[in-house]
């Protein structure tokens, strides 16, 4: 499935940013979705996942206190919602499928990736 992930762009520290992802003609209602993150010379990194049919979520320990993924069924949309952003969130920001049935993690048990999206937090 192809997927298109927007919604980056330039915050100061402590705004909001949400992210999005589509797959144009596509129903992802069969996959688990995911958001990761990318830092040159870091491994991609888990953000959040979703199981788009039964409606659970997940998070990045790290992160769920900050980050909030959901979905939209009828625009079939999925969304990375990012609050009280830090300089260290930024990254480019991918979102991915996987056809796992369980909460995938690790960025080679999702098979469909978009292009991602740059995430920069000024300080």
């Amino acid at each position: 499935v192809q997927l298109q992930a927007s919604g980056g762009g330039l915050v100061q520290s402590g705004g909001s940013l949400r992210l999005s992802c589509i797959a144009p003609g596509r129903s992802v209602s069969s996959y688990v979705m995911g958001w990761f993150r990318e830092v040159p010379g870091k491994e991609r990194e888990f953000v959040a996942g979703l199981n788009w049919s039964r409606g659970n979520k997940y998070y990045a320990d790290s992160l769920k206190d900050r980050f909030t993924i959901s979905r939209d069924n009828v625009k079939n949309t999925l969304y990375l919602q990012m609050n009280n952003l830090k300089p260290e969130d930024t990254a480019i920001y991918y979102c991915a499928a996987s056809q796992g049935r369980h909460a995938p993690r690790r960025a080679v048990e999702f098979g469909s990736w978009g292009k991602g999206t740059q995430v920069t937090v000024s300080s």
